[in-house]
């Protein structure tokens, strides 16, 4: 019954992750008697969630960037664009406007958005919004009230809250 009640919270949690192209998450990735071993069968799905949660935005904020990205992640790290950080300068923040780097199809509660500038964002609210697949959109990540940031896609008339990761 325990291994029965495991496979359906293992596949319960993978199925919101397998729409992040490239990640696995630890389910996915260790065998039953690996994933038991390290003790992580005795985590909640919420526990489990948050862990998977973070490995996912920790590899993907050290990803290697493409070469056109990472050119111009240089350029903003010599410029010091600290938009969309935590310590950013209220009275420097403004419209911010890259391409999403691949291929996009909406946000579903968890996505995370590599742009050409360099910068890396994460969505944060829950909102879910698919649209048909488009290659390197043009992202605007315009900054909101206290301190929050909203990402829309050129053409589409929605929008979701976003932070900085990178």
């Amino acid at each position: 019954m325990n291994k029965f009640l495991l496979a359906l919270l293992t596949l319960s949690l993978s199925a919101a992750l397998i729409a992040d192209e490239g990640f696995s998450s630890l389910e996915e990735q260790m065998t039953g008697t690996e994933f038991s071993s390290a003790g992580l069968d005795k985590l909640t799905p919420q526990e489990l969630e948050a862990l998977n949660g973070w490995i996912r935005r920790r590899s993907l904020a050290t990803l290697d960037l493409a070469p056109a990205a990472a050119a111009a992640d240089s350029a903003a790290a010599a410029t010091g664009d600290r938009r969309g950080f935590k310590d950013d300068d209220d009275e420097k923040r403004s419209t911010i406007t890259s391409r999403i780097i691949g291929r996009f199809d909406g946000w579903d509660g968890q996505t995370v958005f590599k742009l050409e500038n360099g910068m890396i964002w994460e969505q944060v609210d829950k909102d879910k919004f698919y649209v048909k697949e488009i290659q390197n959109p043009v992202a605007n990540i315009e900054p909101g009230m206290f301190g929050r940031w909203h990402l829309s896609v050129e053409g589409h008339d929605s929008e979701c809250r976003v932070e900085r990761i990178q």
